[in-house]
């Protein structure tokens, strides 16, 4: 998620961390990383400076708080007012509404619709979608296959030209469901007639939320969507999607102050469930590598619903052959493992590439691997020498080298995450009980 952004403001934050002194020459050195590493993730520069300056002069002029070092002074200060650069969080309820969603098209709207019914479905509400984009060849099918595919009804009818007609028809056809969602159409561009048809929508629907789809890749350009949407139908939360492919997701983030309201979701992957509730708290401190474990174990819990998976055990980094054949597997339907990984206080540990690199494939071959293993090998893998590695080798019909890059795998993701507990020089957790809401 926005890891050229992320990784500069680590750096800030780590060479700040390194000094032996803290003076206005160490803030105003910190300042200047923070504004350049913004900025080129496409933040609105009078934002940047709006913020610049705040950090400058509560860094050197509010008094220290008691039993604070400077630098975590300056340090919880960079964090509060990053949170405060996100703007609040937006606000969802679980009770029967409905939910307009409006965007450009190529947004992600249809996608990030079915997405939501999943969220909520999860959250144990029945949910139906109505699919009124009756401008886009395929936009019907796309959503119900999607929906389909979760049992969630879906009511649309492509031969039907007139978009009103649509939701008044869907509106009935789902009185059953307790939140209705409504995807509408979108344009290549801002066009008088889209407007005029979200405002004749919103006036028939009289939804309790009118969430925009924002791209991240729009990058500035999302200050105009947000602004016309808001002034058309009072936009009162902003969902953001494909945030782990763009370096100008700043851009986007920014954007928001346009609505006055709040971030909702976050969508950051391809599956159904790559849907992300948006904590502005846990947003920066992944940000700044102290980690979001609040999103981590509610993740864990709504897509591993009836596994046998020991979340603290992945949490504490320790943890044998057996717990990883599981945390594989669990890890697989989390998503990414480099978006699970982003959620562990791993602070300035550099993760090396190749824990990343595990496709279904490998993961396929592992298992089978370590299938071939005997219950005291998986209980302690230090028992692993060479005849043992031949007999699994031979058992799995793999090679010897397959075995030893299973092995060398779980070393390495073993490492990784011991490596958030030690602390280092910067101590993430130290820092995390100081900030509050961190």
């Amino acid at each position: 998620m926005l890891d050229s952004l992320s990784t500069s403001l680590k750096d800030a934050v780590k060479k700040l961390s390194g000094k032996a002194v803290v003076d206005r020459a160490a803030v105003e050195e910190l300042v200047r990383d923070l504004q350049r590493a913004l900025i080129q993730s496409d933040v609105n520069v009078k934002l940047v400076m709006q913020l610049s300056q705040s950090i400058k002069t509560r860094a050197l002029e509010e008094e220290l708080p008691k039993g604070m070092g400077v630098k975590d002074h300056v340090l919880r200060i960079v964090y509060q007012e990053l949170v405060q650069l996100m703007g609040p969080e937006g606000e969802i309820s679980l009770k029967p509404q409905k939910i307009l969603m409006a965007g450009l098209q190529g947004s992600g709207k249809t996608t990030t619709t079915a997405k939501l019914c999943r969220y909520l479905q999860r959250k144990g509400m029945k949910v139906g979608a109505i699919c009124c984009d009756n401008f886009r060849p395929g936009a019907f099918v796309q959503l119900q296959t999607l929906c389909q595919k979760i049992n969630v009804p879906i009511y649309g009818d492509p031969q039907e030209k007139d978009a009103l007609v649509i939701v008044k028809n869907g509106l009935a056809a789902l009185r059953d469901v307790e939140i209705v969602i409504v995807d509408t159409a979108g344009r290549h561009a801002l066009e008088d007639d889209l407007i005029e048809e979200i405002e004749q929508i919103n006036q028939l629907v009289q939804p309790t939320h009118r969430w925009l789809v924002i791209d991240a890749a729009l990058g500035q350009a999302a200050r105009e969507q947000a602004r016309r949407f808001h002034e058309a139908i009072g936009i009162d939360g902003v969902i953001i999607t494909k945030m782990d492919g763009t370096a100008k997701g700043g851009g986007a983030l920014s954007a928001v102050a346009e609505t006055k309201s709040g971030i909702v979701f976050i969508g950051s992957g391809e599956t159904i469930d790559d849907l992300e509730r948006f904590d502005p708290n846990g947003f920066i401190s992944r940000m700044l590598g102290m980690g979001d474990i609040k999103a981590l174990v509610e993740r864990a819990e709504e897509v591993m619903e009836g596994e046998d998976l020991d979340v603290n055990a992945m949490l504490r980094g320790k943890f044998t052959l057996k717990d990883m054949y599981k945390q594989l597997e669990a890890l697989n339907k989390m998503g990414p493992l480099k978006q699970v990984l982003s959620m562990l206080p791993l602070g300035n540990l550099k993760v090396p590439g190749e824990v990343y690199d595990v496709t279904s494939v490998k993961m396929q071959r592992y298992r089978i691997m370590m299938d071939s293993m005997t219950e005291i090998e998986m209980e302690d893998p230090s028992l692993l020498g060479t005849s043992r590695i031949q007999r699994i080798a031979h058992g799995s019909g793999c090679s010897i080298d397959d075995v030893r890059e299973l092995i060398k795998y779980y070393k390495m993701m073993q490492r990784a995450l011991k490596g958030f507990k030690g602390g280092g020089r910067f101590s993430m957790n130290r820092m995390m009980k100081q900030f509050g809401g961190g």
